[in-house]
C-alpha cells in the first residue's frame, strides 16, 4: 500500500483528507493519505520516517512550510523562491520538496474566470504574509506588467516587493482606493475575510470594468470582499478552488494518477465545512 499524509500542528481542521480520500477511492486504489500531529520539536524525526521508506509523500501545512526546507535533500527552484514547501515526494530515500499553492492558484483562476489574464495590465496584491508569495510568483509568471502589494505594514510589502524584483511595487493599504484605479484584478491574500471579517472602508468601484476579484480565504466561501464585487458586477473566484487544485500535482506523483477537480469533489468539502 501506498501512503500518504498531510502534517501540521494542529492539523485536525485540515480538509486535504477528504480530497485525497475521495480521489484515492474514485480510482480503486490501495492506498491511503492521513492527517499525521506534528509538534516542531518533532517534525526532523518525522522526515526520517518519510526517508527511510513508510510514505511516498506527503503535504506540509503550518507552522512547518519554511523549517521542513532544511530537513529535506532538494528543493524545487519555484519552492525556494517562494520561500516555503507545502508538497514532499519520497524518491529512493530522498526527498523533494515543491510548492503546489502556485500552481492552485493559477488553476482555480483558469477555471473560475477563463482569460482572466489577457491583456491585463495591472493588479493588486493585499497582504504581504506568506500567503502572498505564491500569489506573486504565479502573476509574475503570467506576465503581468505590475503588481501592487499593498499591507497595513509598508515595510513588510516594501521587504517582498524587494525580493520578487521591479514588477511588484510596494505600498500602503491605505492607499488603495488610487492603486486600484483601472486595474484587472485584486488579490486577497490576507486573512481578513475570516470569520466574515472585511476591510473598512473599501470601495472596489475603481477596478476595471471586468475586473475579477479572487480571495483565498474560503470560510466563508464568499467573504464580504466577494460579495462586494458580486454586488458591483466584478467576477469573483472563491478560495475553494484553489484548495482543491493544489492538491492535484501532489497526487500524481505519489500515486501516478491525475486527478479531476470536479463538482462532487467541491460540494463534498462545502458539506464538511458546513457551508
Amino acid at each position: 500500500m501506498k501512503k500518504a499524509f498531510v502534517i501540521g500542528h494542529p492539523i485536525a481542521h485540515s480538509r486535504s483528507p477528504l480530497i485525497h480520500q475521495s480521489w484515492i477511492a474514485e480510482h480503486g486504489l490501495d492506498a491511503s493519505y492521513e492527517a499525521i500531529e506534528v509538534a516542531p520539536a518533532d517534525l526532523p524525526g518525522f522526515i526520517s520516517r518519510l526517508q527511510e521508506g513508510e510514505f511516498v509523500g506527503g503535504n506540509v501545512t503550518i507552522p512547518h512550510k519554511e523549517e521542513v526546507m532544511a530537513l529535506i535533500d532538494e528543493i524545487d527552484p519555484l519552492a525556494a523562491k517562494i520561500g516555503a514547501v507545502n508538497t514532499l515526494v519520497a524518491n529512493d530515500g530522498k526527498i523533494l520538496g515543491s510548492n503546489t499553492d502556485y500552481a492552485g492558484f493559477l488553476a482555480n483562476l483558469d477555471a473560475a474566470a477563463p482569460g482572466w489574464d489577457e491583456e491585463l495590465q495591472s493588479a493588486v496584491v493585499i497582504g504581504a504574509g506568506g500567503g502572498s508569495r505564491a500569489i506573486l510568483a504565479a502573476l509574475i509568471d503570467r506576465g503581468v506588467p505590475r503588481i501592487d502589494l499593498v499591507n497595513r505594514t509598508l515595510g513588510r510589502a516594501e521587504a517582498l516587493a524587494a525580493e520578487f524584483g521591479p514588477t511588484v511595487v510596494p505600498g500602503s493599504l491605505s492607499d488603495i482606493g488610487s492603486l486600484m484605479m483601472g486595474a484587472g484584478l485584486l488579490v486577497n491574500t490576507s486573512s481578513v475575510g475570516m470569520k466574515g471579517t472585511g476591510f473598512d472602508g473599501l470601495d472596489i468601484s475603481r477596478l476595471a470594468p471586468g475586473a475579477v476579484v479572487t480571495d483565498i480565504v474560503y470560510t466563508p466561501l464568499i467573504t464580504p470582499l466577494l460579495a462586494q464585487a458580486r454586488a458591483k458586477g466584478f467576477a469573483s473566484v472563491d478560495g475553494l478552488g484553489m484548495l482543491l487544485y493544489q492538491a492535484v500535482p501532489g497526487f500524481r506523483a505519489w500515486f501516478g494518477i491525475e486527478p479531476a477537480v470536479t463538482d462532487e469533489l467541491r460540494n463534498r468539502v462545502l458539506a464538511a465545512l458546513g457551508q
